[in-house]
Protein backbone atom coordinates (compact mmCIF):
# COMPACT_ATOMS: atom_id res chain seq x y z
CA UNK A 1 0.00 0.00 0.00
CA UNK A 2 1.51 3.29 -1.13
CA UNK A 3 0.14 6.54 0.63
CA UNK A 4 1.22 8.94 -1.91
CA UNK A 5 0.74 11.92 1.23
CA UNK A 6 1.61 15.26 1.07
CA UNK A 7 0.03 18.46 -0.86
CA UNK A 8 -3.08 18.43 -3.14
CA UNK A 9 -4.22 21.31 -5.13
CA UNK A 10 -6.89 21.71 -7.22
CA UNK A 11 -7.90 24.71 -9.57
CA UNK A 12 -10.75 26.24 -7.24
CA UNK A 13 -13.16 28.47 -6.67
CA UNK A 14 -16.38 30.23 -5.48
CA UNK A 15 -18.46 27.78 -6.91
CA UNK A 16 -15.87 25.22 -7.71
CA UNK A 17 -14.97 22.84 -4.46
CA UNK A 18 -12.56 20.88 -7.16
CA UNK A 19 -11.82 20.18 -10.35
CA UNK A 20 -11.91 16.81 -11.86
CA UNK A 21 -7.98 18.50 -13.90
CA UNK A 22 -7.49 16.27 -16.74
CA UNK A 23 -4.70 13.70 -16.32
CA UNK A 24 -1.80 12.64 -19.32
CA UNK A 25 -1.16 16.44 -20.53
CA UNK A 26 2.71 15.56 -19.75
CA UNK A 27 2.55 13.57 -22.73
CA UNK A 28 3.06 17.35 -24.67
CA UNK A 29 6.33 16.75 -25.63
CA UNK A 30 8.71 18.31 -22.67
CA UNK A 31 10.38 22.10 -23.23
CA UNK A 32 13.12 23.31 -21.15
CA UNK A 33 11.98 27.12 -19.66
CA UNK A 34 15.13 28.47 -21.48
CA UNK A 35 13.40 27.61 -24.84
CA UNK A 36 10.12 29.30 -24.30
CA UNK A 37 9.00 32.62 -24.52
CA UNK A 38 8.35 34.79 -21.57
CA UNK A 39 4.71 34.61 -21.88
CA UNK A 40 4.75 30.47 -22.70
CA UNK A 41 6.52 30.65 -19.51
CA UNK A 42 3.90 32.67 -17.37
CA UNK A 43 1.10 30.19 -19.21
CA UNK A 44 3.60 27.13 -17.45
CA UNK A 45 3.57 28.78 -13.97
CA UNK A 46 -0.11 29.48 -14.51
CA UNK A 47 -1.16 25.90 -15.34
CA UNK A 48 -3.87 26.96 -17.47
CA UNK A 49 -3.68 24.23 -19.57
CA UNK A 50 -4.76 22.25 -17.20
CA UNK A 51 -8.07 23.73 -16.75
CA UNK A 52 -8.46 24.89 -20.33
CA UNK A 53 -8.17 21.62 -22.16
CA UNK A 54 -11.00 18.55 -21.94
CA UNK A 55 -8.87 15.76 -21.53
CA UNK A 56 -5.22 14.00 -23.25
CA UNK A 57 -6.81 13.29 -26.61
CA UNK A 58 -8.13 17.69 -26.69
CA UNK A 59 -6.91 20.30 -28.10
CA UNK A 60 -4.60 22.42 -26.11
CA UNK A 61 -6.82 25.14 -24.79
CA UNK A 62 -9.79 24.71 -26.39
CA UNK A 63 -11.90 24.26 -23.07
CA UNK A 64 -14.63 22.04 -22.56
CA UNK A 65 -13.30 20.60 -19.11
CA UNK A 66 -16.17 19.70 -16.81
CA UNK A 67 -15.40 21.58 -13.56
CA UNK A 68 -17.24 20.08 -10.44
CA UNK A 69 -19.23 22.45 -8.35
CA UNK A 70 -21.49 22.28 -5.26
CA UNK A 71 -24.77 23.72 -7.81
CA UNK A 72 -23.82 22.12 -10.93
CA UNK A 73 -20.67 21.53 -14.06
CA UNK A 74 -19.17 24.76 -15.28
CA UNK A 75 -17.27 23.99 -18.58
CA UNK A 76 -14.25 25.53 -18.94
CA UNK A 77 -13.23 28.19 -21.83
CA UNK A 78 -11.58 28.50 -25.26
CA UNK A 79 -8.75 30.53 -25.23
CA UNK A 80 -6.89 29.71 -28.29
CA UNK A 81 -6.93 32.85 -30.64
CA UNK A 82 -10.32 31.54 -32.42
CA UNK A 83 -12.07 34.53 -33.53
CA UNK A 84 -15.80 32.93 -32.88
CA UNK A 85 -15.27 30.27 -30.18
CA UNK A 86 -11.76 31.75 -28.29
CA UNK A 87 -10.61 34.98 -27.46
CA UNK A 88 -9.19 35.61 -30.92
CA UNK A 89 -11.28 39.18 -30.95
CA UNK A 90 -9.76 39.78 -27.62
CA UNK A 91 -7.39 43.29 -27.28
CA UNK A 92 -5.29 43.86 -24.43
CA UNK A 93 -7.93 45.56 -22.68
CA UNK A 94 -10.45 42.99 -23.35
CA UNK A 95 -8.17 40.40 -22.31
CA UNK A 96 -6.60 42.26 -18.84
CA UNK A 97 -10.14 42.79 -18.02
CA UNK A 98 -11.00 38.97 -18.37
CA UNK A 99 -8.09 37.76 -16.34
CA UNK A 100 -7.83 40.42 -13.94
CA UNK A 101 -11.95 40.80 -13.32
CA UNK A 102 -13.43 38.32 -14.41
CA UNK A 103 -15.43 39.79 -16.88
CA UNK A 104 -15.47 38.31 -20.33
CA UNK A 105 -15.52 40.89 -23.68
CA UNK A 106 -18.89 40.34 -24.01
CA UNK A 107 -19.43 41.99 -20.52
CA UNK A 108 -20.72 38.47 -18.89
CA UNK A 109 -19.26 37.81 -15.26
CA UNK A 110 -17.14 34.97 -15.61
CA UNK A 111 -17.82 32.04 -12.76
CA UNK A 112 -14.89 32.05 -10.55
CA UNK A 113 -14.12 28.69 -11.66
CA UNK A 114 -11.22 30.86 -13.59
CA UNK A 115 -8.95 32.08 -10.56
CA UNK A 116 -8.95 35.70 -11.24
CA UNK A 117 -9.48 36.85 -7.99
CA UNK A 118 -5.55 35.32 -7.97
CA UNK A 119 -4.93 36.68 -11.13
CA UNK A 120 -5.58 39.90 -10.32
CA UNK A 121 -2.49 40.47 -8.55
CA UNK A 122 -0.54 39.74 -12.13
CA UNK A 123 1.98 42.79 -13.58
CA UNK A 124 1.08 45.20 -16.41
CA UNK A 125 4.34 43.30 -18.10
CA UNK A 126 3.06 39.50 -17.37
CA UNK A 127 -0.91 40.39 -18.51
CA UNK A 128 1.13 41.48 -22.12
CA UNK A 129 3.49 38.82 -22.35
CA UNK A 130 0.52 35.94 -21.59
CA UNK A 131 -1.52 37.82 -23.98
CA UNK A 132 1.16 38.20 -26.92
CA UNK A 133 1.63 34.19 -26.09
CA UNK A 134 -2.37 33.26 -26.57
CA UNK A 135 -2.67 35.21 -29.71
CA UNK A 136 0.21 34.88 -31.57
CA UNK A 137 1.76 31.07 -30.42
CA UNK A 138 -0.84 29.35 -29.59
CA UNK A 139 -2.84 28.14 -33.04
CA UNK A 140 -6.60 28.75 -33.16
CA UNK A 141 -8.99 26.26 -32.05
CA UNK A 142 -12.40 26.54 -34.19
CA UNK A 143 -14.27 24.24 -31.27
CA UNK A 144 -17.32 25.79 -29.09
CA UNK A 145 -17.04 24.02 -25.34
CA UNK A 146 -20.42 22.85 -23.92
CA UNK A 147 -22.35 25.97 -22.36
CA UNK A 148 -22.36 25.43 -18.95
CA UNK A 149 -25.96 25.56 -17.41
CA UNK A 150 -26.75 26.10 -13.86
CA UNK A 151 -30.02 25.60 -12.09
CA UNK A 152 -31.45 29.10 -10.58
CA UNK A 153 -30.62 31.55 -8.80
CA UNK A 154 -26.85 30.59 -9.90
CA UNK A 155 -27.39 31.08 -13.66
CA UNK A 156 -28.03 34.57 -12.83
CA UNK A 157 -24.59 36.06 -13.16
CA UNK A 158 -25.58 39.40 -11.68
CA UNK A 159 -25.51 37.85 -8.60
CA UNK A 160 -21.42 37.92 -9.14
CA UNK A 161 -21.00 41.30 -9.28
CA UNK A 162 -22.13 41.43 -5.61
CA UNK A 163 -20.40 38.55 -4.73
CA UNK A 164 -16.82 40.08 -6.15
CA UNK A 165 -18.01 43.74 -4.70
CA UNK A 166 -17.98 41.88 -1.38
CA UNK A 167 -14.73 39.47 -1.85
CA UNK A 168 -12.32 40.25 -4.47
CA UNK A 169 -9.45 42.45 -3.50
CA UNK A 170 -8.98 44.24 -6.96
CA UNK A 171 -5.00 45.08 -6.25
CA UNK A 172 -1.66 44.65 -8.09
CA UNK A 173 0.93 43.24 -6.00
CA UNK A 174 3.11 45.47 -4.23
CA UNK A 175 6.52 43.63 -3.21
CA UNK A 176 7.70 43.88 0.73
CA UNK A 177 10.46 46.42 1.09
CA UNK A 178 11.11 44.47 4.00
CA UNK A 179 11.79 41.38 2.33
CA UNK A 180 14.26 40.27 -0.19
CA UNK A 181 14.08 40.32 -4.11
CA UNK A 182 13.69 36.69 -4.20
CA UNK A 183 11.14 36.30 -1.27
CA UNK A 184 8.68 39.12 -3.00
CA UNK A 185 9.37 36.82 -6.50
CA UNK A 186 7.69 33.81 -4.23
CA UNK A 187 5.40 35.93 -3.08
CA UNK A 188 3.88 36.95 -6.16
CA UNK A 189 4.25 33.68 -7.66
CA UNK A 190 2.69 31.79 -5.06
CA UNK A 191 -0.15 34.48 -4.82
CA UNK A 192 -1.02 35.06 -8.73
CA UNK A 193 -0.16 32.61 -11.33
CA UNK A 194 0.74 30.13 -9.00
CA UNK A 195 -3.11 30.68 -7.15
CA UNK A 196 -2.37 28.33 -4.64
CA UNK A 197 -4.83 29.90 -2.00
CA UNK A 198 -7.85 28.60 -4.10
CA UNK A 199 -7.14 25.05 -2.63
CA UNK A 200 -5.23 25.39 -0.13
CA UNK A 201 -6.60 28.44 1.97
CA UNK A 202 -10.09 27.60 3.70
CA UNK A 203 -12.81 28.91 2.19
CA UNK A 204 -15.96 31.31 4.38
CA UNK A 205 -19.65 31.01 4.14
CA UNK A 206 -20.20 32.33 0.08
CA UNK A 207 -17.19 30.08 -0.32
CA UNK A 208 -15.09 32.66 -0.77
CA UNK A 209 -11.15 32.60 0.06
CA UNK A 210 -10.43 33.95 3.53
CA UNK A 211 -7.38 35.21 2.65
CA UNK A 212 -5.33 36.24 -0.47
CA UNK A 213 -1.88 36.69 1.07
CA UNK A 214 0.51 36.16 4.62
CA UNK A 215 -1.27 39.13 6.10
CA UNK A 216 -3.34 36.49 7.34
CA UNK A 217 -3.38 33.59 9.40
CA UNK A 218 -5.76 31.61 7.29
CA UNK A 219 -3.65 32.12 3.99
CA UNK A 220 -2.57 28.42 2.91
CA UNK A 221 -3.44 26.69 6.17
CA UNK A 222 -4.95 23.78 4.62
CA UNK A 223 -8.76 23.28 3.37
CA UNK A 224 -10.97 20.18 1.97
CA UNK A 225 -11.78 20.68 -1.58
CA UNK A 226 -13.81 18.14 -3.96
CA UNK A 227 -13.26 15.69 -1.44
CA UNK A 228 -9.29 15.97 -0.70
CA UNK A 229 -7.19 18.01 1.83
CA UNK A 230 -5.20 20.54 0.22
CA UNK A 231 -2.54 20.76 2.97
CA UNK A 232 -1.50 23.00 5.40
CA UNK A 233 1.45 24.54 3.78
CA UNK A 234 2.38 27.21 6.66
CA UNK A 235 5.19 26.75 9.15
CA UNK A 236 3.70 24.13 11.36
CA UNK A 237 6.37 21.15 12.72
CA UNK A 238 3.66 18.18 12.50
CA UNK A 239 1.04 19.01 9.85
CA UNK A 240 2.67 22.07 8.06
CA UNK A 241 6.03 22.53 6.48
CA UNK A 242 7.86 23.39 9.32
CA UNK A 243 10.34 20.71 9.22
CA UNK A 244 10.84 20.93 5.51
CA UNK A 245 13.58 22.12 3.99
CA UNK A 246 13.73 24.60 1.32
CA UNK A 247 15.06 21.92 -1.14
CA UNK A 248 12.78 19.63 -0.28
CA UNK A 249 10.19 22.05 -1.27
CA UNK A 250 11.79 22.23 -4.78
CA UNK A 251 11.84 19.00 -5.14
CA UNK A 252 8.63 18.39 -4.49
CA UNK A 253 7.34 20.58 -7.23
CA UNK A 254 9.79 19.92 -9.56
CA UNK A 255 9.59 15.86 -9.69
CA UNK A 256 6.04 15.44 -7.01
CA UNK A 257 8.45 14.27 -4.12
CA UNK A 258 10.73 15.44 -1.65
CA UNK A 259 10.92 15.63 2.25
CA UNK A 260 9.90 11.70 2.52
CA UNK A 261 6.42 12.73 0.81
CA UNK A 262 5.04 12.73 -2.75
CA UNK A 263 2.25 14.35 -4.81
CA UNK A 264 -1.25 12.88 -5.59
CA UNK A 265 -4.64 13.33 -6.67
CA UNK A 266 -4.77 16.78 -9.22
CA UNK A 267 -1.69 18.17 -7.30
CA UNK A 268 -0.10 15.59 -9.85
CA UNK A 269 -1.31 17.67 -12.84
CA UNK A 270 0.58 20.83 -11.44
CA UNK A 271 3.57 19.46 -11.00
CA UNK A 272 3.37 17.16 -14.42
CA UNK A 273 1.96 20.29 -16.46
CA UNK A 274 2.93 23.68 -14.59
CA UNK A 275 6.29 23.08 -11.23
CA UNK A 276 8.35 21.24 -13.26
CA UNK A 277 9.39 23.35 -15.87
CA UNK A 278 9.86 26.03 -13.53
CA UNK A 279 13.39 28.02 -13.57
CA UNK A 280 15.07 26.74 -10.01
CA UNK A 281 15.51 30.37 -8.95
CA UNK A 282 11.84 30.26 -9.43
CA UNK A 283 11.18 27.50 -7.85
CA UNK A 284 13.71 28.62 -4.62
CA UNK A 285 12.02 31.64 -4.21
CA UNK A 286 8.70 29.81 -3.97
CA UNK A 287 9.92 27.91 -1.22
CA UNK A 288 11.98 30.39 0.42
CA UNK A 289 8.29 32.61 0.68
CA UNK A 290 6.87 29.17 1.87
CA UNK A 291 9.13 28.43 4.39
CA UNK A 292 8.61 32.09 5.59
CA UNK A 293 5.17 31.74 6.80
CA UNK A 294 4.45 31.24 10.82
CA UNK A 295 2.98 27.94 12.19
CA UNK A 296 -0.98 28.56 12.66
CA UNK A 297 -1.07 26.39 15.08
CA UNK A 298 -2.31 22.82 15.32
CA UNK A 299 -3.32 19.39 17.16
CA UNK A 300 -0.95 16.70 16.10
CA UNK A 301 2.46 16.67 16.84
CA UNK A 302 5.95 14.16 15.85
CA UNK A 303 8.00 13.01 18.57
CA UNK A 304 9.91 10.05 16.93
CA UNK A 305 12.23 10.41 20.64
CA UNK A 306 9.69 9.26 22.88
CA UNK A 307 10.41 6.12 24.75
CA UNK A 308 7.15 4.14 23.71
CA UNK A 309 8.34 4.84 19.92
CA UNK A 310 10.80 2.24 20.00
CA UNK A 311 9.06 -0.28 22.01
CA UNK A 312 5.65 -0.02 19.82
CA UNK A 313 8.44 -0.80 16.99
CA UNK A 314 10.13 -3.61 18.26
CA UNK A 315 6.42 -4.99 19.01
CA UNK A 316 5.44 -4.54 15.20
CA UNK A 317 8.68 -6.14 14.29
CA UNK A 318 7.94 -9.22 16.60
CA UNK A 319 4.55 -9.44 15.09
CA UNK A 320 3.34 -8.38 17.86
CA UNK A 321 0.06 -7.00 16.08
CA UNK A 322 -2.22 -6.75 19.11
CA UNK A 323 -2.87 -2.97 18.10
CA UNK A 324 -6.02 -2.44 15.92
CA UNK A 325 -4.81 -1.64 12.72
CA UNK A 326 -1.51 -3.04 13.46
CA UNK A 327 -2.00 -6.83 11.40
CA UNK A 328 -3.12 -4.86 8.25
CA UNK A 329 -0.39 -2.79 8.34
CA UNK A 330 1.90 -4.96 8.22
CA UNK A 331 0.20 -7.56 5.98
CA UNK A 332 -0.32 -4.63 3.19
CA UNK A 333 1.72 -1.88 3.88
CA UNK A 334 4.75 -2.32 5.31
CA UNK A 335 6.04 -4.27 1.91
CA UNK A 336 6.53 -0.12 0.67
CA UNK A 337 6.36 1.78 3.52
CA UNK A 338 8.88 -0.64 5.53
CA UNK A 339 7.89 -1.28 9.28
CA UNK A 340 9.53 1.00 9.94
CA UNK A 341 7.20 3.46 8.51
CA UNK A 342 10.61 5.30 6.65
CA UNK A 343 9.12 4.25 2.87
CA UNK A 344 11.67 4.16 0.40
CA UNK A 345 13.54 7.36 -1.17
CA UNK A 346 11.81 8.42 -4.26
CA UNK A 347 9.59 5.65 -4.24
CA UNK A 348 7.09 5.76 -1.58
CA UNK A 349 6.63 8.22 1.37
CA UNK A 350 7.54 8.26 4.40
CA UNK A 351 4.68 7.66 6.76
CA UNK A 352 6.74 8.78 10.10
CA UNK A 353 6.74 12.35 10.22
CA UNK A 354 4.73 12.59 7.00
CA UNK A 355 2.85 16.46 7.58
CA UNK A 356 -0.10 14.91 5.90
CA UNK A 357 -0.34 12.07 8.32
CA UNK A 358 -0.24 14.31 10.87
CA UNK A 359 -3.12 16.86 9.20
CA UNK A 360 -6.09 17.69 11.30
CA UNK A 361 -8.33 16.66 9.22
CA UNK A 362 -7.83 13.03 8.05
CA UNK A 363 -9.94 13.34 4.67
CA UNK A 364 -6.86 12.68 1.89
CA UNK A 365 -5.63 9.86 3.87
CA UNK A 366 -9.26 8.04 4.07
CA UNK A 367 -8.97 9.04 -0.01
CA UNK A 368 -5.80 7.72 -1.07
CA UNK A 369 -6.70 4.21 1.06
CA UNK A 370 -10.01 4.15 -0.88
CA UNK A 371 -9.05 4.88 -4.19
CA UNK A 372 -5.54 4.46 -4.48
CA UNK A 373 -3.12 7.08 -6.44
CA UNK A 374 -0.79 7.55 -9.19
CA UNK A 375 2.33 9.97 -8.76
CA UNK A 376 3.28 12.21 -11.36
CA UNK A 377 5.24 11.64 -14.53
CA UNK A 378 7.59 13.74 -15.02
CA UNK A 379 11.18 13.89 -17.16
CA UNK A 380 13.17 12.96 -13.53
CA UNK A 381 10.39 10.13 -12.79
CA UNK A 382 8.95 8.56 -16.40
CA UNK A 383 7.62 5.44 -14.57
CA UNK A 384 5.75 6.10 -11.10
CA UNK A 385 5.08 3.84 -8.73
CA UNK A 386 1.25 3.87 -8.59
CA UNK A 387 -0.55 3.31 -5.26
CA UNK A 388 -3.28 0.50 -5.52
CA UNK A 389 -6.99 1.16 -3.65
CA UNK A 390 -8.51 -0.54 -0.83
CA UNK A 391 -12.34 -0.08 -1.09
CA UNK A 392 -13.13 -3.26 -2.11
CA UNK A 393 -10.44 -5.17 0.12
CA UNK A 394 -11.05 -3.13 3.50
CA UNK A 395 -14.54 -1.99 5.32
CA UNK A 396 -14.61 1.06 6.61
CA UNK A 397 -14.02 -0.23 10.04
CA UNK A 398 -10.27 -1.88 8.75
CA UNK A 399 -9.39 1.90 7.13
CA UNK A 400 -10.45 3.59 9.90
CA UNK A 401 -8.17 1.49 12.08
CA UNK A 402 -4.80 1.09 9.94
CA UNK A 403 -5.24 5.45 9.76
CA UNK A 404 -5.69 5.75 12.89
CA UNK A 405 -2.33 3.16 13.65
CA UNK A 406 -0.46 5.09 10.90
CA UNK A 407 -1.79 8.47 13.15
CA UNK A 408 -0.46 7.41 16.23
CA UNK A 409 2.88 5.14 15.39
CA UNK A 410 6.75 6.33 15.18
CA UNK A 411 6.08 9.16 16.95
CA UNK A 412 3.17 10.29 15.05
CA UNK A 413 0.17 11.68 17.35
CA UNK A 414 -2.68 12.73 15.95
CA UNK A 415 -6.07 12.24 16.43
CA UNK A 416 -7.75 8.64 15.55
CA UNK A 417 -9.94 8.25 12.36
CA UNK A 418 -13.32 6.79 12.88
CA UNK A 419 -15.38 4.47 10.97
CA UNK A 420 -18.25 7.14 10.72
CA UNK A 421 -15.52 9.27 8.98
CA UNK A 422 -14.31 6.92 6.69
CA UNK A 423 -18.28 5.99 5.56
CA UNK A 424 -19.01 9.42 4.70
CA UNK A 425 -16.49 9.74 2.04
CA UNK A 426 -17.04 6.57 0.84
CA UNK A 427 -20.99 7.78 0.04
CA UNK A 428 -19.78 11.06 -1.27
CA UNK A 429 -17.23 9.82 -3.86
CA UNK A 430 -20.10 7.04 -5.08
CA UNK A 431 -22.05 9.99 -5.62
CA UNK A 432 -19.47 12.01 -7.68
CA UNK A 433 -20.10 12.04 -11.33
Amino acid sequence: MRLAVVMNRSFATLFAAGAALCIGLAAIPQIEAADMSRGAYLAKAGDCISCHTAGPEAAPYAGGLPIESPVGIIYSTNITPDPVHGIGRYTLDDFTRAVRDGIAKDGRRLYPAMPYTSFTALSDEDIRALYDYFMHEVGPVSSAPPETRLPFPFNQRVGLFFWDLAFVEHARFKPNEKRSAEWNRGAYLVQSLGHCGACHTPRGFAFQEKAYSEASPHYLSGAVINHWYASNLRGDPASGLGRWREADIVEFLRVGHGGGAMAFGSMTDVVENSMQYLRDDDLKAIALYLKSLPARGEDASYRPEGPEVAVKLAALQRGEVERPGAGLYASFCAKCHRLTGEGKPGHTPKLAGNSLVLADNPTSLIRLLLEGAEPPKTVATPKPHKMPGFAAKFTDGQIAEVLSFIRSSWGNAASPVTTRQVATLRRALRKTP
